[in-house]
């Protein structure tokens, strides 16, 4: 009997705290439909969707180039000498049969297998043997775009961006001697010092610092004292 009464009393309290969960979340924002309490909906009050900690509030994408773009179609051209057809700069690209096509003439053999007809799923395998192309070829990951940036059209910008990479790495493979994308990138000075070099500016920077072979401003009395007018 005591067990039937502790196990009731138990269930209640439950209850009790369920409804009052259930009240404050259906609570945040109450929009009624037809003045009554019959076919309420309730909301959650976006202003506190947003304020929640780890949420994008800002899902724009960058703004296309149109002038990049253009650039990009031109080099393209000049790389695999092919007239890309005259479509939207994202549906040229859209299948990775230019871009696999693109690799192969800067990398000879990176994509070995290219869909030029098929399914969705077989289109996209493209896209994704070009991405693999570009990191053995050393683009940086994080410059990379994802597939359906491209194939969803998603985020072009950054489709853009990552071809730009491309052009710019391809500077520093000398067996590429393509057209270039994007300016010219800075050649790398290395000087070379011999050993004479080397010990005399070395015995400069002892001088200037107050240590030439071993002297100091040790007993200089007047170092940190104050001044007495």
């Amino acid at each position: 009997m005591g067990f039937s009464r502790n196990s009731t009393a138990i269930s209640s309290y439950s209850e009790r705290c369920q409804k009052r969960t259930e009240k404050a979340w259906l609570g945040v924002t109450r929009c009624q439909s037809g003045g009554g309490r019959q076919g309420a909906s309730f909301s959650v009050d976006s202003a506190l969707v947003q304020k929640r900690p780890g949420r994008l509030l800002d899902n724009k994408m960058p703004a296309r180039n149109k002038e990049q773009e253009a650039e990009v179609l031109q080099w393209i051209e000049d790389v695999t000498g092919e007239k890309l057809p005259s479509q939207p700069y994202e549906d040229v690209l859209r299948d990775g049969v230019i871009l696999c096509n693109l690799i192969n003439k800067i990398a000879p053999g990176s994509v070995k297998k290219i869909q030029t007809k098929g399914t969705n799923f077989q289109l996209m395998e493209n896209i994704q043997r070009f991405q693999a192309a570009l990191k053995k070829y050393g683009v940086p990951e994080e410059e990379i775009f994802q597939t359906a940036d491209l194939f969803e059209r998603r985020n072009i910008p950054q489709v853009t961006l990552c071809l730009y990479a491309l052009g710019r790495l391809t500077q520093k493979h000398p067996e590429y001697t393509g057209p270039r994308l994007g300016p010219k990138m800075a050649d790398e000075n290395k000087r070379a010092f011999t050993e004479e070099q080397l010990r005399a500016s070395e015995g400069e920077v002892n001088l200037q610092m107050g240590f030439n072979k071993g002297a100091s401003q040790s007993g200089h009395g007047g170092f940190g004292n104050t001044r007495h007018m």
